[in-house]
């Protein structure tokens, strides 16, 4: 197992941390003072395309994607480091056309969509010119078993028939957000009687009659740019050539966008950790309390240490995840993707939690950024499915050998 970087993986990483340091940093309180003084919690800043087209123009675009022709070539291993750096701000991954879920979105269609979705959604993604949405989840099960998803994809004749609600739907706020992927039930008895044949994901254009985005959905009383609507479908009709594969294949694109994923997600909670580590060493040595920089504390050395001891071994089980899937491919990788989803998320918050600590007041204000970063970091926690999922998925691979067939095959 090597985790020596590419040459190629060096470069990126050398070009994109001085965009960071040249670009994104000093923009990040512009982009905060031109959202806060529009009024309006879903303004898109105009800075924001002003570092979009300076990260086009130095090659750091779409770096997430492997194909060579519309991205960047990278394999997981290469990106990993590539997005815990963008992770470090709240904004570098938008300005880099590396943000959810259009990074989700734009591989499921460059893996499973027609020359004709790919024409009309994929390229305008893949420009940066409209952001767009994933509907899995919905307010009215327990979506941490997607089987119960409910939402109805009836075809009459030539069109698909959408009802239903969904909710948690990130990005649907965004004033570029055009084009949604929907998850829904098109065979209640799925083929051969599989729960895993019933849904099917379709594409849905967010100006489509029928859907009403009812209410945005806070995040700890966060609104956040992009927004999490909650929507209804009634009566929404697509045509046919809008599902994306086939009829029945919903689980098995689902599967396939989500390894990379929880490559990025994780890596981007790592790049935040990092970054909040950094905070906690500055505060540290420049505060000074009953006489004594906090830095000579025993319980803040402790913390110190424990969060690079933390950030370390999350970011090799990262790393290990993102080999083992260019090597071995995802499915042989699902433990190790499994894990990092659980494990990265709670080290951040581990280690943000520490740094607000030790800012005191300070840090659960607006003023250095940890407590929105917490807020963001706890919603990963139950993002592309809670950490009880990802463990009951680990613990059953670990107990299979130790089970007979016959009552592995009913416990499943």
């Amino acid at each position: 197992m090597d985790f020596e970087p590419s040459e190629r993986c060096v470069e990126f990483k050398e070009r994109l941390s001085a965009f960071m340091d040249e670009h994104i940093y000093p923009a990040e309180a512009v982009y905060e003072r031109q959202l806060r003084e529009s009024g309006n919690p879903h303004f898109h800043p105009p800075v924001m395309e002003e570092l979009k087209a300076s990260a086009r123009e130095a090659g750091l675009w779409n770096m997430f994607l492997p194909d060579a022709e519309h991205g960047a070539g990278l394999s997981n291993s290469d990106y990993a480091p590539l997005a815990e750096i963008l992770g470090r701000s709240p904004i570098a991954s938008e300005a880099c056309n590396c943000s959810a879920p259009d990074t989700g979105n734009m591989e499921v269609l460059h893996q499973f969509g027609t020359p004709e979705q790919k024409e009309r959604w994929l390229m305008p993604l893949l420009d940066g010119d409209i952001r767009s949405a994933f509907a899995m989840t919905e307010p009215d099960v327990a979506s941490s078993d997607a089987t119960n998803i409910a939402l109805r994809i009836e075809r009459d004749g030539d069109e698909y028939v959408l009802n239903g609600r969904k909710w948690w739907i990130t990005n649907v706020f965004h004033p570029n957000c055009k084009i949604m992927i929907v998850m829904g039930k098109t065979q209640p008895d799925g083929a051969g009687g599989s729960v895993y044949t019933q849904q099917s994901q379709i594409l849905v254009p967010l100006d489509t009659p029928g859907v009403t985005v009812v209410r945005n959905l806070p995040v700890f009383g966060y609104i956040d740019q992009d927004g999490h609507g909650e929507i209804e479908f009634k009566d929404v009709r697509v045509p046919v050539t809008n599902v994306i594969s086939k009829e029945g294949d919903g689980f098995m694109i689902a599967q396939a966008r989500l390894g990379p994923g929880r490559i990025h997600h994780c890596m981007r909670a790592i790049g935040a950790a990092e970054r909040a580590l950094d905070g906690m060493c500055k505060r540290a040595v420049s505060r000074v309390t009953f006489g004594k920089p906090l830095a000579t504390r025993g319980n803040v050395l402790d913390w110190i240490a424990e969060a690079r001891i933390e950030i370390e071994m999350a970011r090799l089980l990262t790393l290990k995840a993102a080999w083992m899937m260019d090597t071995v491919g995802n499915r042989h990788a699902r433990v190790e993707i499994a894990a990092i989803k659980v494990a990265a998320p709670n080290v951040a918050l581990k280690v943000l939690d520490r740094a607000i600590q030790l800012h005191g007041g300070g840090g659960v204000s607006d003023d250095f950024g940890l407590a929105r970063a917490y807020a963001y970091l706890r919603t990963l926690r139950l993002a592309d499915g809670p950490d009880e999922v990802h463990k009951l998925s680990i613990a059953r691979r670990e107990l299979a050998p130790y089970i007979p067939r016959e009552a592995a095959t009913a416990a499943a």
